[in-house]
């Protein structure tokens, strides 16, 4: 099993590749990480030495994957943190491409723009190329809940507007949505979120062309919570889109591999903040990402 993971990379902390990384590897799947950026350490910090990467080079490591041969073994592409808007295109045509050659291989795209505190915090070319373009190519995407609502073009403060939101957004592309983060009316204080909706595959062989429409248009959908810590470290993203995806690899369903990815991310910032560290203790708690001692139920909330 085999993962292209396109993210940034960091020599302190745990953001991007450093926070995907050896989460799959530890659930045994080998990573193909190629960065997006080199620093030395992610934003928030006093100093921040390195830079974005340039767009050729990427590309350049992108076409040196496939002349090994990657795209034929790999089971999926991962993408995060983009940088540049050349970068972003880079990516785009790297899918594009890797999908034409291999059918059978999946893209999981993590649309790193923004959150509710900054609002978008990246490049004011990226955002538009992510929404037009990634999306458009990817089978999973897992926004956080700003992210969802700037993808969407409209606040989402219920499950039912989240839910019909999402199918909007499945209409031009991705048939699964994590959405990470999220806090709705209905989310009781203390607790956080993470809502997984997936479009409904349905032969003609066993329904109607009308069935068939409507249980296409009503999809599944499910939601996880869990207590929320007093702490917000960067890379949670990062981190629980890589468990998603470790469990999706290994053919867990999209719920099975929702509970999985929210009681290990659990399990680590539990872990960070009894540390009091800023950046989260995963290799600490590497036992825990595949076994958490604590599991979350996993609610279905299709209707």
């Amino acid at each position: 099993m085999t993962v292209i993971s396109i993210q940034s990379q960091v020599a302190y902390g745990h953001v991007g590749n450093n926070a995907a990384v050896f989460p799959l590897q530890m659930h045994g799947i080998d990573v193909i990480a190629v960065p997006t950026t080199l620093l030395s350490n992610r934003p928030g910090y006093p100093t921040v030495r390195g830079r974005v990467l340039d767009a050729r080079l990427v590309a350049d490591l992108l076409l040196g994957v496939e002349e090994r041969g990657a795209l034929e073994t790999s089971q999926m592409i991962l993408s995060g943190y983009l940088g540049s808007p050349e970068i972003a295109a880079v990516v785009a045509d790297f899918v594009q491409r890797a999908k034409a050659r291999n059918p059978a291989l999946t893209y999981c795209c993590d649309p790193v723009l923004g959150d509710h505190d900054g609002g978008l915090y990246v490049h004011a070319d990226i955002p538009p190329l992510v929404r037009d373009r990634l999306c458009g190519l990817a089978d999973l995407i897992t926004p956080n809940h700003f992210e969802f609502e700037w993808l969407c073009g409209a606040k989402a403060t219920a499950i039912d507007q989240m839910m019909a939101q999402a199918r909007t957004l499945m209409t031009r592309g991705p048939s699964t949505i994590v959405v990470t983060g999220v806090e709705l009316a209905d989310t009781p204080d203390g607790q956080i979120e993470t809502l997984a909706i997936e479009r409904s595959e349905t032969s003609q062989k066993e329904a109607s062309r009308k069935e068939a429409s409507q249980r296409e248009a009503s999809g599944k959908a499910w939601r996880v919570r869990t207590p929320k810590l007093p702490i917000s470290p960067f890379g949670t993203g990062d981190l629980l889109t890589s468990l998603f995806v470790s469990a999706r690899v290994r053919g867990s369903s999209t719920p099975d591999a929702l509970g999985r990815a929210a009681s290990a991310i659990f399990a680590v910032l539990e872990r960070t903040a009894a540390r009091g560290t800023e950046e989260m203790r995963i290799v600490e708690t590497a036992a825990l990402l595949a076994r958490p001692e604590r599991r979350f139920d996993v609610i279905d909330v299709s209707g």
